[in-house]
This record gives C-alpha cells, structure tokens and sequence, in this order.
C-alpha cells in the first residue's frame, strides 16, 4: 500500500467513504450536510474546541475522567454524575473494545446481555451500535463538551457515527492507535485509515464546524522515554494538519519524575508548534493534556488519592491545557461513579492550589535541552528516511527501529530499545537500541543509568526495568533493590 503525506482527494475520499457507511447498519443514518448542521447548533459551552482555546489563553487547566458503560440512559446517569459531583470541566465516552476491534456483532451482543443483568456488560460505549441517534441523547443530556476515547485501529465508521453524533472531540492516531495496541496490523494502514478520520475532521472544519483532534500520548504506558512519546504525537499532529485540521491536542503520559515530566510537556508543545510552522501548518491550534499515572496503583485508597494528586501538580506546573484522571479504584478495576468523581474533586483542588505558582529552574532547563535535543533527533530522522514526507518517513522508522515504543505487541515494533530509570526517577534509555541519538544524548544517557547502577551496587541490567514497573504499586518510584 503506497502511503504518502498529502491530502486526500476528494474522489478518493468519497469512494472510500461510500464503503465506510455501509459496514454496519448504523451508517446509513449519517447524513454530512446534516450532521454539520447539527454540529453547529451546539452552543459554545459544549464544543470542545472553544473551551481548549479559552484555558490556553486563560493559562488554566481543565480536568476530564475516563468513563464508559453499555446503555445510553447508564451512560448519560455516569457523565451526569461527572458533570455535577465530580465538576469536570470536559467529558469522555470511552468506547467498548469490541468496537475498538470492529467487532459490532459481539458489541450487540454485549447491548443485549446489559439490558438482561441490569448492568453493563461491556468496558465501554458502543457508539456504532447505538448510531447517530443515541449518540445525541448523550449530547443533548449534558451541559460540558463531550470527547470520544477508544483505541481503534481502524475508527472511520467510529468517526463518521461519532461527529454526525455531535462529540467535539476525538481522540487517537495512525501510530498511537497501532504499535501500542494492535498485533499484527500494518502501520501503512492505519496511518491510510486515520487520514480518512483526519480529512473528515478538515471537511468539517472547512464547513465552520471545529472538531479537536488528539494522537494518544501514553502509548504504552509510564517507562516511555518522553522523546519518543513526544515525536509520536509530533507526527500525528503533522498528518493531521495535512488533511485539514486545525484544533490540536497533543498528549504525555506521566512518567514520575517531577522536573522531567514538565520539561516534557513544555517541550512537547513547543515543538508541535515549531514543526507545524516549519510547514506551513500556521493556522493550527495546539493545546496539551497531561495523562495521571498509567501505571500499577497502592490499593489503599488513601495512597491512591497521593498519587492522584502528584500527577495534579505535575498537571499545573506544567500549565497543561486539560490533565486525564484517575481513581482511586484503579488497583482494584473498574471505579464506581463515586470514585470516579472523588479523582476529580481532587485533582481540582490540588490545581487550584498550584494554579497561581510557576517552577523555573536550571534543571528544568537542562531536562528540556535534553528532550528537546532527543525529540529533534527522532523526527528529523524521520523526515530524512521519507525524503521530506513524514508518513513515508515514519513507515520506514519503524522498520527500521528509529521508532521503537517499549512493551508494545505490534510485531511491526523492533523492541530492541529498552528504557529504565535513573537514580531520580527520570525515564532514560538502558538500551538505545536504533534510536538515532548523538553521541552526546547516548553518553548522556548511558551516565545517568550507570550511576543508578553504581548507587546500587548492581549491573545496569533488565532487572531494573522489571523493578521500576512495579515500583510505585510499592508505594516507589524508582524499584531500587531490597
């Protein structure tokens, strides 16, 4: 499949589009001319866009759950609850994972199987099952801007259903949404699919409808180097602009070390900014959203709510646009309503307290020299394989191990990069693998990990990896040996 960075045509477009619509039942009630219609009768207060843009001016810092169950009346009682007890600022709707896979039969399934025990049965919302319609009853429930999280693949009938739907916002990318999820799917696919969903969100734009876009930043989860995560969502955001999107959120999961995980958001936004300029993307507004721990959890409530609220303060003194929150269920599955909304109550007290405060040190400074350098190094690698095109450039990159994300199932990943701690909890690089670092970012890394080990009295090894993932369920960050 011949892939290239270049907006798709609208012949092209609408071919595809005409199969898309006819994959489950569902599509036939997307109409575009409509759903645009009804995208612009959405007041401000619940378009996703509008209020991204006020909290980057306003230099404040939004907060927004996870959440998600099987039946539309539930699913409205859970984000009504959110709204309301937990004051969040924005809302999800967390799609199942039979849909995330395509899998719309098994998700009808799961719809029956919840109005017969009375209680979700599925770990999230069908959406395309529930079609156009029932998307709205969601919209027209809710006083807040509502954004649609998955984790598809292939998400263009998501897509369709989800904007005629009226969500204003919608989270994912070609990458973020393969390596760190799909086995066995190509990456020139799923760049070829989400240029679909990037178009779509450019052809609303075009019509005067503003849709947040947002590549999905953790990717794996809490020992992802920030560089790497940042040139993901760098190049997400570059194949997104392509096709006509101009309202992007670019996303860092927290790593733990607090001066690293604020250089890392600041740099992240920074140089999304720098390379869409770099070309021509000059209209483009860029936001960022601090994920909480995407880590193992104390099970002790009382412990959770502190790493809760670390996670806030990493959030405010970063001046990130809007922070993911957690629970303090997440050691134990899926929260209750309660829970999800004591998470937020506490995140915004925390941010409150923080919001007035700024953190400038030479160390920051340094940190962000050092993932700024990190970053540059991977995207304009990625550039110089592609010849200039980044989603030509970016294929190859993974090929070849230039992008390598840790832990991740795609047999497309080369897993030969491996990261670890260094003796302050910063995320650093134990093996570079084909990383295409210079010599003084390796020497730098390779210190940092080496005086953990002689601090240690241990080899740097694979050992310290396995310590650092299950440091902070200890109630740690850095798994240090007995």
């Amino acid at each position: 499949m011949e892939i290239k960075n270049r907006k798709l045509s609208d012949d092209d477009f609408y071919a595809i589009r005409e199969e898309i619509l006819q994959q489950w039942p569902t599509g036939k009630e997307v109409n575009l001319e409509e759903a645009i219609e009804y995208q612009k009768s959405l007041p401000d207060h619940k378009i996703f866009s509008k209020k991204l843009i006020q909290a980057k001016k306003d230099r404040v810092t939004l907060i927004q759950p996870r959440a998600g169950v099987a039946l539309i009346p539930e699913h409205i009682e859970l984000l009504t609850y959110l709204q309301d007890n937990g004051e969040a600022d924005l809302l999800p709707t967390t799609i199942d994972s039979y849909t995330r896979q395509n899998r719309y039969k098994e998700a009808e399934v799961g719809i029956a199987e919840s109005k017969k025990e009375n209680k979700s049965m599925l770990n999230g919302f069908p959406a395309v099952n529930h079609g156009v319609a029932g998307c709205r009853q969601i919209i027209n429930s809710l006083n807040t801007p509502v954004q649609m999280r998955h984790g598809t693949p292939d998400a263009r009938l998501l897509t369709e259903i989800a904007y005629a739907g009226g969500f204003t916002s919608y989270e994912g990318g070609g990458i973020s949404y393969n390596i760190p999820y799909a086995k066995d799917v190509s990456l020139e696919k799923t760049i070829r699919d989400w240029q679909y969903t990037d178009r779509l969100t450019g052809i609303y734009e075009e019509a005067g409808v503003s849709i947040n876009r947002e590549p999905y930043g953790p990717l794996t989860g809490t020992l992802v180097p920030p560089s790497i995560s940042n040139s993901v969502a760098i190049i997400e955001s570059l194949l997104a602009a392509e096709q006509g999107v101009k309202n992007i959120t670019v996303g860092y999961g927290q790593c733990g070390n607090l001066i690293q995980d604020i250089a890392a958001l600041r740099v992240l936004e920074e140089l999304t900014e720098e390379y869409l300029r770099k070309f021509g993307y000059d209209d483009v507004v860029v936001t960022t959203v601090l994920h909480q721990w995407m880590g193992g959890f104390p099970q002790d409530e009382a412990k959770a709510f502190g790493v809760i609220a670390w996670g806030s303060a990493v959030a405010a003194l970063a001046k990130a646009t809007k922070v993911i929150v957690k629970t303090p269920h997440e050691a134990v599955g899926v929260p209750t309503k309660e829970a999800n909304a004591e998470g937020l109550r506490c995140t915004k007290q925390a941010l409150s307290l923080l919001a007035d405060q700024e953190l400038s040190t030479s160390s920051l400074d340094m940190e962000k020299a050092i993932i700024k350098g990190e970053t540059t190094c991977i995207v304009d690698k990625c550039l110089e394989l592609g010849t200039g095109d980044i989603a030509v450039g970016t294929v190859r990159a993974v090929e070849a191990g230039v992008i390598d994300i840790p832990f991740a199932p795609s047999r497309r990943n080369a897993g030969k990069m491996l990261p670890a701690r260094d003796i302050e909890g910063a995320v650093r690089y134990l093996e570079i693998g084909n990383i295409p670092l210079n010599q003084e970012l390796k020497d730098f890394n390779r210190e940092k990990i080496e005086f953990r080990a002689k601090a240690e009295k241990r080899e740097a090894s694979f050992q310290m990896v396995i310590d650092d993932v299950y440091a902070i369920s200890k109630g740690k960050l850095v798994g240090k040996p007995r």
